[in-house]
């Protein structure tokens, strides 16, 4: 019975070393993943009183026939892919009143998680203030 456990407690302390090299480590406390994030591919479209507009947003790296697709990528990047969080960074920016409601939205992938992104602006300024180069195309 002894020599039985010592075969099978060899056996899984061999299973566990050849398996250990195996194993992601653990990043210690401050230390940042250095794998490049997975691709992004989005499909961008304002419709509003003018006709619609779409473009692709690809990122890491930045193409596609987005206009601005680096400033685009940096400011989803910045906002961790959360439409809602986009800041235009023109915070001070003064819009006029017009009501001309522009629809803006998103549908792709970002980073390897799904994107549905829609929201109303009441004008195309108020979309650029709120959102920046990533719905200027």
């Amino acid at each position: 019975m002894a020599s039985h456990r010592f075969i099978v407690g060899t056996v899984l302390a061999a299973a566990v070393v050849a398996v250990a090299p195996l194993a992601t480590p653990a990043l210690a406390s401050g230390e940042h993943d250095q794998r490049a994030p997975e691709p992004s591919s989005l499909v961008l479209t304002t419709t509003g009183m003018d006709g619609s507009r779409s473009v692709s947003l690809l990122c890491d790296p930045a193409s596609g026939n987005h206009p601005a697709a680096d400033q685009a990528c940096q400011a989803l990047t910045s906002a961790e892919g959360d439409f809602d969080k986009l800041s235009g960074g023109q915070d001070s920016m003064v819009c006029t009143m017009d009501y001309r409601p522009v629809t803006a939205s998103a549908q792709g992938t970002w980073r390897g998680k799904p994107v549905s992104f829609r929201k109303e602006y009441p004008n195309a300024c108020a979309l650029r203030a709120k959102t920046g180069k990533v719905f200027e195309f």
